[in-house]
């Protein structure tokens, strides 16, 4: 009877540290952190990559197809890519080649309303072909035909054509549930990024924090019981 008794509280610790599991796997799912900004892509045939170097570096060359894509996401792993056709012939059809000067075609996507900044509304995604000089960087063939565009201080591109109006690769958080797949820039900028708490309720550390305590709190409990017995 002793031994039961004894038993009795070291189950329900057991049980307490399965629950603060339960409940750390469950927050863990239901939040992931993410970051609203514009991504940088390449057309690599008839597939998208994402872009090795940021905008204002890489050099295009006569006949690329590059793309921009608005979202929220984790990391390059997670982005959005960009919607829509992505053909150099149909994009450029209308804007011949020149001597001196080589032609970009860039699709802009500018996302979804889900991912759009609180009281913002996305454009539709658009195309365009930018005809600039041979040593023109990516970024200057978006200026070309996409202004305003935004940067702040640390040279992450944080609006094309005016959107969004403010921020600048904030972080967010967002369900798993979503399909609000973000894009990110090679100039992400994360290191700068603003946090923001989606509000209304204890955060996830909070009720961790809690279980913990009670699960210290039953393992002294019965810690004390064993030595009286």
């Amino acid at each position: 009877m002793t031994r039961c008794r004894r038993r009795g509280p070291a189950v329900t610790v057991l049980g307490l540290l399965g629950v603060l599991c339960a409940l750390l796997a469950g927050a863990g799912q239901a939040q992931a952190t993410g970051y609203r900004y514009w991504s940088f892509w390449d057309r690599d045939g008839s597939a998208w990559a994402y872009a090795s170097q940021g905008p204002s570096t890489a050099r295009p060359s006569d006949g690329d197809v590059q793309g921009f894509r608005f979202s929220v996401s984790e990391d390059s792993q997670d982005s959005a890519k960009p919607r829509g056709a992505a053909s150099f012939d149909s994009i450029c059809a209308a804007t011949p080649a020149r001597d001196g000067e080589k032609r970009v075609a860039l699709v802009i996507d500018f996302g979804t309303a889900q991912d759009a900044p609180s009281g913002e509304t996305p454009p539709k995604p658009r195309t365009a072909c930018a005809r600039v000089a041979d040593d023109a960087t990516s970024a200057e063939a978006l200026a070309a035909v996409a202004k305003p565009l935004r940067y702040n201080n640390q040279a992450l591109l944080c609006s094309i054509a005016g959107y969004p109006k403010t921020g600048c690769g904030e972080q967010v958080s967002s369900s798993k549930d979503t399909e609000s797949k973000g894009t990110e820039s090679k100039d992400t900028g994360k290191d700068s990024a603003t946090a923001s708490d989606g509000g209304g309720g204890p955060s996830v550390g909070l009720i961790a924090g809690g279980a913990v305590v009670v699960v210290l709190g039953a393992a002294a409990v019965w810690q004390a019981r064993r030595r009286r017995g």
